[in-house]
């Protein structure tokens, strides 16, 4: 299988869904991804991701995302909720698993959640340095908005470099 795209969280590589989900259409156009909303509330979403084949089941993922749970989920909880679906499916199917399962997106998103309650009990963020703003610039511009967009809130900032990450993610 052709090697994919990795990015690094805390040493261990990840493939993010984007790549598994390119992978997946340029090698088995005959396959199809669909998405069930299994539940949904003003709060919280469960989505089931199907693989099929010729209309058989050959590969599912599950994801549940939390309304409060990270910055981008306050306004895109579902969505976020959907691409985790397709990447378990995906992994599932066994696109970009030679590391892990898990993708880029989950783990991410689990170590953002972890830290939440932290730094909510301590209400002190660390000041963005000038080399971690260089740095989510890049990552942005890599293809990594969601996931600066999720590191964002873990970190105080001026409203100017806010808003420059911001317009950089929406441009992709």
């Amino acid at each position: 299988m052709t090697k994919l795209k990795t990015i690094n969280i805390k040493g261990k590589e990840y493939v993010e869904v984007n790549e598994r989900l390119k992978y997946f259409r340029e090698n088995h156009p005959e396959h199809s991804l669909v998405t069930e909303i299994i539940q949904c509330t003003e709060e919280h979403c469960v989505i089931k991701a199907t693989i099929l084949h010729g209309g058989v089941e050959v590969a599912t993922g599950h994801a549940h995302e939390v309304r409060s749970a990270s910055f981008i989920n306050k306004t895109s909880f579902v969505e976020v909720c959907e691409t985790s679906a397709w990447g378990r499916a995906l992994a599932n199917f066994g696109i970009g698993i030679d590391a892990s399962v898990a993708s880029a997106h989950e783990v991410a998103n689990a170590i953002a959640q972890t830290e939440l309650p932290k730094k909510k009990a301590t209400s002190n963020k660390k000041k963005l340095t000038s080399s971690q703003f260089d740095a989510m610039m890049k990552a942005i511009r890599d293809g990594e908005g969601l996931v600066v967009k999720q590191r964002m809130d873990n970190y105080s900032m001026t409203e100017d470099q806010r808003k420059l990450l911001m317009n950089e993610i929406e441009k992709q």
